[in-house]
């Protein structure tokens, strides 16, 4: 699939993050023939890199996955928001892209991905007209919108008859503990609302079940499960406002629960014959050492991702694939090291970055990874527990894993993919706004 050029993205220099100093007008083509690698010294630190070769076998991963299980999906871009990632998905087999607000959806249409999965409200005749002249630009996108509430189909309703476009697709959401609605009787007005509505199209069901996770594991799947089941009901309810034979789609799933989707929903969607169940799921394809290695242990548990038709272990199918590089800036006290990265620099909502390796002048070092803790971040500043004794240096480079991957992408304009070596392959620009 062919990327178009966004603006700005064309060249790098020395202002992004991992750029040598110096460096000014560097092609985005040539980026691999530099050679680059974190740990030699010559890139700026701290930077973030992907694992190619691991972000293809975690898309093969889970392809192999939704192609079993009769279903598809829509992998959610906001987390890295790279619309040279969101292709290489849709090359793997997804059956479109998610964005989370329409200039996320610009991003990936002036990029050339045209079906899309808007996956949040768009408010009132503010962010329905401002939908609407987006649509004007791209008139042959497939765009799906969520709707929660009368007032948001009739801001929709009311802007479409206002534009000379196609139908608007509506998919009426169902939710809990975020938007949604909450009950089937408001859903099935919806339904009807959008379907009475002559520049609107009923396009299927949408919820999220990730957001009604409770504190305990028994409890989250009871509250999911019923929203699933909410759901489904209401597709019935969809279908019959639809011919049989007119396509439909039910959409959910994050990286969490999206088994408990297929679970639930798998059947009642394949019966249908005109519908398409679509995952939403967007972390995975990048995991990491913390909230997602967590999770991914908690699906085998439940024995929820199956391939073959028997179980198999996501903890070890699934790798994490970013890597957070910095360096060792000051031994000011036998037991602790400073390095030269901070909240400005890594995710620290969910856990601390996790040492992995040391690196010096480029070479790695059999230090074990146990030996060291990031017990505190400043903004640009990480406080590391060494043993006393230790001989970590100044000067020493330390490979680091991350924990939440939406939460760090963001930070970087632009994400290094590295070979299994860890070198420099491409860049791929980022566009977070």
């Amino acid at each position: 699939m062919r990327i178009m050029t966004l603006p700005g993205s064309d060249f790098l220099d020395d202002t992004v993050r991992g750029v040598p100093p110096g460096t000014s007008g560097l092609p985005l083509a040539a980026v691999g023939h530099q050679k680059w690698h974190p740990a030699e010294g010559v890139m700026s630190l701290p930077v973030l890199t992907m694992d190619e070769a691991g972000f293809r076998h975690n898309a093969a991963a889970m392809m192999r996955y939704v192609t079993q299980h009769g279903v598809a999906i829509a992998p959610h871009a906001k987390t890295p928001m790279a619309p040279t990632l969101a292709a290489q998905l849709l090359e793997a087999g997804a059956w479109g892209t998610t964005v989370a607000d329409p200039r996320q959806a610009a991003v990936m249409l002036r990029a050339g991905l045209t079906r899309l999965i808007l996956a949040n409200e768009v408010g009132g005749l503010g962010g329905a007209r401002r939908l609407a002249a987006l649509c004007r630009n791209y008139p042959e996108a497939e765009i799906y919108a969520f709707a929660d509430s009368t007032a948001a189909v009739g801001a929709l309703a009311q802007t479409w008859t206002e534009v000379d476009l196609p139908p608007l697709r509506v998919l009426v959401e169902v939710g809990a503990a975020r938007a949604g609605a909450r009950d089937l009787t408001t859903a099935k007005d919806l339904l009807e609302a959008v379907a009475a509505a002559s520049h609107l199209s009923l396009a299927g069901i949408a919820t999220y079940e990730g957001a009604a996770a409770q504190p305990t594991p028994e409890r989250s799947l009871t509250v999911i499960d019923a929203l699933l089941d909410l759901a489904a009901e209401l597709f019935v309810h969809a279908r019959a406002l639809k011919r049989s034979d007119e396509a439909l789609i039910v959409t959910a799933g994050g990286s969490v629960f999206f088994d408990r989707v297929v679970a639930r929903l798998g059947t009642v969607v394949a019966a249908d014959g005109a519908a398409t169940l679509v995952l939403r799921s967007g972390a995975m394809f990048f995991g990491d050492h913390g909230i997602y290695e967590r999770a991914f242990a908690t699906i085998d548990g439940r024995e929820g991702f199956r391939l073959d038709d028997a179980p198999a272990s996501m903890a070890a199918t699934f790798q994490p694939v970013l890597r957070l590089w910095a360096e060792v800036l000051s031994r000011p006290e036998a037991d602790q090291a400073i390095c030269g990265m901070g909240m400005r620099d890594v995710s620290f909502d969910q856990d601390l970055p996790r040492p992995l390796r040391v690196f010096r002048n480029g070479v790695a070092l059999p230090t074990p990874n146990s030996l060291f803790a990031t017990t505190k971040l400043n903004d640009q500043h990480a406080f590391l527990s060494v043993p006393p004794g230790s001989d970590l240096q100044v000067g020493d480079v330390l490979e680091f894993g991350i924990s939440h991957p939406c939460t760090c992408l963001h930070l970087y304009r632009v994400l290094f993919g590295t070979d299994p070596a860890g070198r420099v392959l491409r860049a791929h620009p980022t566009f977070f706004g």
